[in-house]
């Protein structure tokens, strides 16, 4: 059953407090050992986590994979270097894998689809470590902050309170930065901030809605018209936004004034990722102006399931509609078999759909 996250950072985030968090609400411990255990050792990482091998999902690597690159990304920019020549201090390399596999591996296990963050709330003053003295927040979280367009509240405690690595993992995994009107509580999991010695991170579990109704949230549509950009850069730029997390990417055929044949670029995205998106696409387009409209949705509630099949593990999301379930292998399941075993994506897309109503 998929579950929604809400995440209380009154005193901040790092991340041992969302590893203690995730535990206390239930996550397994033996299926966190067994990732743990099969995790590569090694004294530096260059711009990538190899986690090939290792005992998770592919949810989960997907997960560890995106806030890792996010942290590094934000530390190699603090240091003034690019992400593939920033290398992690032995100690620190060690520390920021462990926290950001076991988030990943707990939030899977838990089954988490939606994370909801309103706020990150932070100390002021300076701090000192290995680069001197620091003003609070740190480069490396103002840089996260800046590129997902995370909420900040400054309070009158002297230190920090959040960490790159608490920021990273809010910056991937957040979906939704308002609570419901209405919920219901599951469970709620407490993770101690050690190093400020008081506070904590409180982790709960909003319990899913069984009416199969219809939710509400806030997405945002970015869109502009293209008319003087090759074929090529429009589909990387494409590639670049749904790597990012868009939710969904198009292009339009138009007729711009003085009647020149463009393409309308059409981004869906969550309210955090607004920025981000924005860069990639003056970056990687010729558009000099990009329209923002924030709008609300109705969404199905679904979930993604993972299921071994005939033909190996095979992810399927399943949406509920009142009584009526909808169920639809993943593109990329079906995908990686097909290339796999020679057996067209027709086929396997049946094979899998035939086995789960089985």
């Amino acid at each position: 059953m998929s579950r929604t996250l809400y995440l209380e950072c009154y005193s901040g985030i790092s991340g041992d407090m969302t590893v203690e968090a995730l535990l206390d609400l239930g996550a397994d411990q033996e299926v966190l050992d067994r990732a743990l255990k099969s995790l590569p050792h090694g004294s530096k990482i260059k711009g990538v986590l190899d986690l090939d091998g290792c005992d998770m999902t592919e949810r989960a690597k997907e997960t560890a994979l995106k806030v890792f690159k996010i942290l590094l990304e934000a530390e190699a920019k603090a240091h003034g270097v690019s992400a593939d020549k920033f290398s992690y201090h032995e100690t620190d390399m060690v520390n920021a894998i462990m926290d950001v596999v076991t988030v990943a591996v707990c939030l899977d296990d838990l089954d988490i689809t939606d994370v909801i963050v309103p706020v990150l709330h932070e100390g002021r003053g300076t701090i000192q470590c290995e680069q001197g003295i620091l003003p609070v927040p740190v480069p490396a979280v103002m840089n996260i902050a800046a590129a997902y367009n995370l909420q900040m509240h400054i309070m009158e405690h002297d230190g920090a309170l959040i960490t790159p690595t608490g920021a990273a993992i809010v910056a991937a995994i957040r979906t939704m930065d308002k609570l419901p009107n209405q919920f219901t509580i599951d469970k709620i999991g407490l993770g101690a901030n050690r190093r400020e010695g008081t506070g904590s991170l409180r982790a709960i579990l909003l319990r899913e809605d069984q009416s199969g109704e219809a939710v509400k949230d806030r997405i945002c549509k970015l869109e502009c018209n293209i008319d003087d950009c090759s074929g090529e850069a429009l589909g990387l730029a494409m590639d670049y936004l749904l790597a990012a997390g868009a939710r969904d990417v198009h292009y339009t055929p138009v007729f711009m004034k003085k009647n020149r044949p463009a393409y309308q670029l059409n981004v869906i995205c969550s309210i955090g990722d607004i920025q981000r998106m924005e860069q990639i696409i003056f970056e990687n387009t010729t558009t000099i102006g990009i329209r923002r409209m924030e709008m609300e949705r109705s969404i199905l509630k679904r979930e993604l399931r993972t299921l071994k099949t005939s033909l190996g593990e095979i992810q399927y999301k399943i949406c509920k509609m009142g009584e009526r379930v909808r169920v639809y292998p993943e593109y990329e399941s079906i995908a990686s078999i097909s290339r796999q075993s020679g057996i067209s994506y027709g086929e396997v897309y049946q094979i899998a759909l035939n086995e789960y109503q089985e």
